[in-house]
């Protein structure tokens, strides 16, 4: 585990440099879907200082597992609205907002417990029909929306492009959410940060850094296949 988390911060401090980025910009999610607390207590262990997930119900066992371990929770999978009142208490960070509806559900359970809940806009930069996330086209309107609510702090865009082989074919998927996050961050829309892009995985994570990914989320290179 140690091996493989210090391989993959080495690949990402080499990708930010071909960029001619500062390394430090790119933060490392551990994509723990499936993962025993055990395992990801292994990680965190090993320098692994965000675990991301992708269902509450996992996340909710495995964090209270590990209330003693020092790590950021992040939700990157689909969010339910009936489940949005468990992500604003264990999530730090939530990746896949794509409506006005869940965005609303958050801020109220959000504020229940006093909290400015972090959330990322999931964008469907490829217009597939197998994934969500709001179009390109919409993904402004959205985000002007959410600006209004008073416990939800929107802090960037997130993706998944499409699978490929070669890593490189999704570079261009990646390069279109960048220039969305700059012509939103043009927009200085009150209360709205566009600082995070969270796009790149195993197969693909080195484009996205070099397109501007600030959060890749890494599963297979650090816990090896899912069963």
């Amino acid at each position: 585990m140690k091996e493989r988390i210090t391989h993959i911060r080495d690949r990402v401090r080499a990708a930010a440099m071909a960029a001619g980025r500062d390394p430090s910009e790119i933060r490392l999610v551990a994509a723990a879907k499936t993962m025993p607390a055990q395992t990801v207590a292994q990680a965190i262990k090993n320098g692994a200082d965000i675990i991301g997930e992708n269902y509450i119900q996992e996340a909710r066992d495995k964090s209270a597992a590990l209330t003693h371990m020092k790590a950021s929770w992040h939700f990157i999978g689909r969010l339910q609205t009936n489940k949005a009142k468990y992500a604003a208490r264990i999530f730090d960070l939530i990746h896949s907002v794509d409506s006005v509806k869940l965005a609303r559900e958050i801020d109220k359970q959000a504020g229940k417990i006093g909290k400015t809940q972090r959330i990322l806009i999931q964008v469907n930069i490829a217009g597939e029909a197998s994934k969500s996330g709001v179009s390109p086209q919409e993904a402004p309107g959205l985000i002007r929306e959410i600006a209004w609510f008073e416990n939800l702090s929107a802090r960037g865009l997130m993706t998944m492009p499409p699978f490929f082989d070669d890593g490189e074919r999704a570079r261009p998927f990646f390069a279109a959410l960048s220039r969305l996050r700059d012509e939103i961050a043009a927009q200085d829309i009150p209360g709205v940060s566009m600082e995070e892009l969270s796009m790149g995985m195993t197969g693909d994570f080195e484009a996205a850094i070099q397109e501007g990914a600030t959060l890749v989320r890494i599963g297979t290179a650090i816990f090896g296949p899912r069963a």
